[in-house]
């Protein structure tokens, strides 16, 4: 098996949706087609606001008569499980965490094997490899594959890059918008499988070409001193142009105003967060976003 790097990552968690209901009650409720999950396919989506606002990320695949939804961990774990259940109403549906299991990545080689859990491809990159649900540690995972045992910053440098969000380290509950974070091209919206909560904004976002703002992979340079934090405001010619997100050594990710970026690039300008100039790089599967009218 070719070498791969495993990376636990104990920023996620699991939650469990069990239950006859479990497919309708979540197929009403999230941008993805959970009809279309298994053992080894999943999809990526989000549940939103009434107002099509975001929420909540996840990873969902199937165990036997059960969801595993890999999501984020902690104080958001316990919003999006209160979430759902407010909208249980009188469905057949039973909500849970799987306590002791591990959110795992892994990428730079084939599938990992492991004897106890699941494992699907990023639904959303082939180049963002693997995911895998255990209740197994990532050591003895590594040592299962003979991988790489890496850390939350490998990840981020294989997924920044790729301009791939993570959860609220890049888009902010209440305010962020599917489309401007990726969700389409990304597969995290069906367009197919009928009404889902907020879906009037994010449709109405798409058809009418209303995204203003996206998320960018952009590099970060300064000529002396630390690189800026995330949440730094990016400046174009002293004007508000965007906020840096995730930073990962010289790369970001980056929520950047359209019409901005297309005036750095016309007018040969450069952005600035603090003392870093911000080089924005558009990934192979992004539409061409800086045609004058914002679409491709």
């Amino acid at each position: 098996m070719t070498v791969s790097t495993i990376v636990p990552l104990d920023h996620r968690a699991v939650m469990t949706v069990g239950g006859p209901d479990r497919e309708e009650f979540l197929q009403g409720l999230v941008s993805a087609d959970v009809t279309q999950v298994s053992a080894e396919s999943a999809v990526w989506g989000a549940l939103l606001t009434p107002q099509g606002k975001f929420q909540h990320d996840f990873f969902a695949v199937l165990q036997g008569d059960r969801y595993l939804l890999d999501c984020e961990a902690g104080d958001r774990l316990m919003d999006f499980g209160r979430t759902l259940h407010k909208y249980k109403l009188r469905s057949a549906v039973d909500l849970g965490i799987a306590d002791g299991w591990r959110v795992l990545a892994a990428f730079g080689g084939g599938r990992p094997a492991v004897e106890d859990g699941i494992v699907f491809p990023d639904p959303r990159l082939p180049a963002a490899g693997w995911r895998i649900l255990t209740p197994l540690g990532a050591e003895a995972v590594a040592q299962r594959n003979g991988a790489i045992l890496g850390t939350k910053d490998d990840y981020d440098a294989m997924r920044i890059p790729s301009g791939l969000p993570d959860g609220t380290r890049d888009m902010q509950p209440g305010k962020a918008i599917l489309l401007e974070n990726g969700f389409d091209e990304l597969h995290g919206v069906d367009w197919k499988k009928g009404c889902f909560m907020g879906q009037e904004l994010t449709a109405r976002t798409k058809y009418r070409g209303l995204v203003k703002k996206r998320l960018f992979p952009v590099r970060l340079a300064v000529a002396s001193g630390d690189l800026p934090e995330p949440g730094t405001q990016i400046l174009l010619d002293g004007q508000d142009a965007g906020e840096l997100k995730s930073v990962a050594g010289g790369r970001a990710l980056a929520l950047l105003r359209l019409a901005k970026v297309r005036d750095a690039k016309e007018q040969d300008l450069p952005l600035l967060a603090g003392a870093a100039t911000v080089a924005v790089e558009i990934p192979d599967w992004m539409d061409d976003v800086l045609q004058p009218d914002g679409s491709a």
